[in-house]
């Protein structure tokens, strides 16, 4: 692929303003609330509203993105949402996004779904179209709703989250210098058609998963760029809780300080298809020009993609403003119960339904 200037012309998220603290839910299951914030490294997770879901979450985050650069949505050839909770089985969520920000019919518009690594294989694709001269820009979105068993150890982590980044080859912030992908057919986590939660392979979901995929794709990365850890200023690793990424960057030799600010799930959970994407929106919301960022997503089933991207001169005239960065997003949490949680999510039903 000729990735000469193909990368990011603008990005957007969106996190839910409701959330639950780790204590709400153990009282209720009986769990040791302090042993699994430890365990976990989490706090607390974001709760979508009783009207939001993956469209709504999706629509912000790319309204959020036009918003902040001088594409016409008439210039957008592609969209695709990256997502495992999708509202529909049958029905876009990519053609909802295209009408909310204005697209011409003239596009290309699908979803993706490769667990958490979804929306990062839909930025690869947008690349490949941008390089290959078919569109002139591609929206790529990884969002979630996702869901926990009531109980269940997923209950603490999973939670809502979206990001939306602009692919072109005119006016970037960042530039992608080189992408790759490590996959293999590993059992990890799954979800069987009709099933309202999700199953996982216990210790599958670690080692032989989560750690090899990332650690596989980063090392390849790395070699295939001639560079090492300490050529990148951030890095940014999938985060299904907030100890993983942190014992897979010392396993790949990054530190604590180039991770730190690309670290969400510890105080809003586990985006899914949003989490790696997010933390890169988090890294970029205070990215100096010429700052090289370190990417790698992961999904289940499983596979990883992997980025070395490079900041450029034109993030100094990109509009950071406070509204939008995901700081301020967290900052502005609420916090509900664990009987005003159940009802945002859905988990209480009537008989017969």
């Amino acid at each position: 692929m000729n990735m000469d200037n193909v990368g990011i012309v603008s990005y957007g998220a969106y996190v839910p303003v409701f959330r639950i603290r780790v204590e709400e839910i153990a009282k209720v299951w009986g769990g040791n609330a302090e042993s699994i914030k430890k365990g976990l490294n989490i706090e607390a997770k974001s709760i979508p509203d009783l009207d939001e879901d993956v469209v709504t979450i999706s629509v912000e985050a790319a309204r959020q993105a036009m918003r902040r650069c001088v594409v016409s949505p008439t210039e957008v050839g592609a969209i695709y949402v990256g997502s495992e909770s999708h509202p529909y089985a049958v029905k876009p969520t990519a053609t909802i996004v295209a009408e909310a920000i204005s697209a011409t019919p003239n596009l290309t518009a699908a979803d993706f779904e490769f667990a958490c690594k979804a929306g990062t294989a839909a930025i690869q694709t947008c690349m490949g179209l941008v390089s290959a001269g078919m569109i002139k820009y591609g929206l790529a979105i990884g969002a979630d709703s996702a869901q926990g068993a009531p109980g269940n150890m997923l209950e603490y982590t999973a939670s809502a989250g979206g990001c939306g980044i602009i692919i072109g080859r005119s006016n970037l912030i960042a530039s992608i210098n080189q992408t790759l992908s490590f996959t293999t057919d590993t059992p990890d986590f799954w979800r069987r058609e009709g099933m309202k939660y999700p199953s996982h392979g216990e210790r599958f979901t670690g080692k032989p998963a989560y750690f090899k995929h990332i650690v596989s794709c980063g090392n390849n990365l790395m070699t295939k760029c001639g560079t090492d850890p300490s050529d990148y200023r951030y890095a940014i690793f999938h985060q299904p809780n907030g100890k993983f990424p942190i014992t897979v960057s010392k396993m790949l030799g990054f530190s604590i300080d180039q991770i730190s600010t690309g670290l969400l799930t510890p105080t809003i959970g586990n985006t899914y298809s949003g989490s790696a994407m997010l933390g890169l929106a988090a890294v970029l919301d205070i990215a100096e020009p010429g700052d090289r960022v370190f990417m790698i997503s992961y999904g289940s089933g499983a596979g990883s993609d992997g980025f070395d991207i490079t900041v450029t001169d034109n993030i100094s005239n990109y509009d950071r403003s406070e509204e939008f960065t995901i700081r301020n997003m967290i900052k502005s949490s609420k916090f509900l119960d664990y009987a005003s949680y159940l009802k945002f999510r859905d988990k209480l039903k009537m008989e017969g339904e």
